[in-house]
């Protein structure tokens, strides 16, 4: 059985403002090759509004994606529904930071609600949904112990 990985393939430009073209395409530069999935880690693949693809499942509604284990339900209904009850709940994961997804704007989760989670030194920071997803990914991919806290909705 063949089994074929994806990768991704970033190419950087060491910052030598001098260096010309040619020496960047003789190979002064830096790869770096990382797989598009990581064995036991929780991967966000596609994100349309309402929906939310982690690895190959879909998911609908709001949602607690943790850097591994399993994705489950965040039960606030909208934004305004937002309760200090619904952050201290990421509370029993013990991660470092939440990736809280706003939806399809950014908006910021009132100070009172997430004092909990400052209170015991795990970072919080707020964006819209979609930027929550890439950002998850890119700590994730880190091997970061974070948890995103999405609310899907259709922009």
């Amino acid at each position: 059985m063949l089994r074929c990985a994806n990768y991704n393939l970033t190419i950087a430009k060491l910052l030598d403002r001098s260096a010309s073209v040619r020496e960047f395409a003789c190979g002064h530069c830096s790869v770096k090759f990382q797989p598009d999935s990581l064995d036991g880690v929780n991967t966000i693949t596609r994100h349309d509004g309402a929906r939310l693809w982690v690895g190959h499942q879909i998911h609908h509604g709001n949602l607690i994606v943790p850097w591994s284990g399993p994705v489950r339900r965040w039960d606030p209904v909208d934004f305004g529904a937002l309760t200090q009850v619904h952050f201290d709940e990421l509370l029993q994961l013990n991660p470092e930071l939440v990736i809280f997804g706003s939806g399809a704007r950014l908006r910021f989760a009132p100070p009172a609600l997430v004092r909990n989670l400052i209170a015991q030194r795990i970072g919080v920071e707020s964006m819209d949904t979609a930027a929550a997803c890439r950002t998850y990914n890119v700590l994730v991919s880190e091997r970061r112990s974070v948890v995103a806290a999405l609310l899907l909705e259709a922009a």
